[in-house]
């Protein structure tokens, strides 16, 4: 059990990350730095459930999440104010390989996405549907591995992975189709069907 006391010391670290995340959920000035000082909130008033020597930036990461979920998903989003080219992380996707494994070499999926501007990988990043957006963001750019997710979203290991595989395959159909537009291949990959299983139907 950890002391409200050591909140502040403990968790303000976190501050900056947290917003970004926010930044990213809600694409919106306000709104994040809205979402964050709830997250803080909620944080302070439930520290002493908090059990010390766990990951703490997790713990605040799924508070920030479900907060996101249960209010500010819910609401009229405000004319975006500031999107996702503000959020410095986003260029690891550039250099994502395959999007499934990190490759030791440049591979032909790295020089493929080299070709694309930071504003169409953005882009594809921002249609996914939300249920494959959230763990993509999660695990791609703030670096939570499948069971951290899990326990953020609360969802099974195997969904997160699901919901990682069909996002990922989704994001790289939507550049190939970019590709496409553009004359750089003829053909796009076979990148899967993206459409909900039966798990995702029921969100477990």
């Amino acid at each position: 059990m950890a002391e409200r006391d050591d909140f502040a010391e403990q968790a303000m670290q976190y501050a900056p990350q947290l917003y970004s995340a926010a930044l990213r959920m809600t694409r919106n000035q306000a709104d994040a730095e809205d979402l964050v000082q709830e997250t803080y909130l909620r944080g302070f008033r439930s520290f002493h459930t908090f059990t010390e020597g766990t990951n703490l930036r997790a713990w605040l990461f799924r508070i920030l999440t479900n907060a996101y979920i249960n209010t500010y998903r819910a609401k009229q989003r405000r004319p975006i104010e500031s999107d996702l080219a503000d959020v410095e992380e986003l260029y690891l996707y550039k250099r994502l390989g395959s999007m499934e494994t990190a490759a030791a070499s440049l591979s032909a999926e790295e020089q493929f996405l080299d070709l694309f501007t930071d504003d169409e990988v953005k882009t594809a990043l921002e249609d996914l549907p939300e249920n494959f957006r959230l763990p993509v963001l999660l695990a791609d750019v703030d670096g939570f591995a499948y069971k951290e997710i899990a326990e953020i979203l609360d969802i099974p290991v195997g969904t997160v992975m699901s919901r990682l595989h069909r996002g990922r395959k989704a994001m790289q159909r939507a550049l190939y189709h970019y590709a496409e537009a553009r004359g750089i291949t003829a053909k796009g990959p076979d990148t899967g069907d993206t459409s909900p299983s039966p798990t995702e139907r029921t969100g477990r």
